[in-house]
């Protein structure tokens, strides 16, 4: 029988999400319902099997292996599978450059 994990949403990745729905919303507020299921759908799949994803490529650059990210283009979901559970920790455009998004975070925090 398969493990199955709880997934758990950082506040700042429910605020990622809230983000693309709005933006969606403004240019299309039919296709921002259909967006807000599919994220969701899909980051929901992740109770079963959450390692099959990739870890991430530009962390594993640094020998940081412990976070992966799921594709539902055009957006990358960061997360982190601790024990049983899967913590979503990001939302992100990934037309935008990652190690920025990040930077801009880590800067953020200690401020």
């Amino acid at each position: 029988m398969n493990k199955k994990f709880e997934i758990v949403w950082a506040g700042i990745a429910q605020g990622d999400l809230a983000r693309i729905i709005e933006y969606t919303a403004y240019e299309n507020p039919v296709n921002a319902s259909k967006v807000s299921e599919k994220l969701k759908r899909k980051i929901a799949s992740l109770h079963h099997s959450p390692k099959r994803e990739r870890i991430i490529s530009e962390l594993r650059e640094f020998g940081i292996y412990q976070y992966r990210e799921l594709i539902v283009s055009p957006w990358r979901v960061l997360y982190r599978i601790r024990e049983d559970r899967v913590y979503v920790l990001a939302v992100l455009d990934s037309r935008r450059n990652i190690e920025d998004i990040l930077l801009e975070r880590v800067l953020d925090e200690e401020f």
